[in-house]
C-alpha cells in the first residue's frame, strides 16, 4: 500500500557492517519488497541517492538499443 504523501524524510542508523534499514514508509512509497535491487548513486559534494533499480531501466534499454543500432551499421559498413 503506498502512502498518500509525495514526500517522506527519515533517519536511517548505519549499523557495523555498513547495512542502513530503508524506512517502512519510504519502502511503501517507492514499492520497494525484499529481493528487489536498488542502486546507490554517490556524488562528494551533492551527497547519495538511493534509487530502485528498476527505475533506471528505461534509460539501459535507450543506451543498450543505440548501441545496438551502432553496432548494426558498423556491421553494414564492413
Amino acid at each position: 500500500m503506498k502512502p498518500k504523501r509525495n514526500k517522506f524524510i527519515g533517519i536511517c542508523t548505519v549499523g557495523e557492517k555498513g547495512q542502513i534499514v530503508i524506512p517502512k514508509a519510504a519502502r511503501e512509497m517507492f514499492g520497494i519488497v525484499p529481493g528487489d535491487s536498488v542502486l546507490v548513486l554517490c556524488d562528494r559534494k551533492r551527497g547519495m541517492a538511493i534509487v530502485k533499480a528498476d527505475a533506471i531501466e528505461p534509460l539501459a534499454d535507450k543506451i543498450l538499443d543505440r548501441q545496438s543500432g551502432m553496432d548494426e551499421e558498423e556491421e553494414e559498413t564492413a
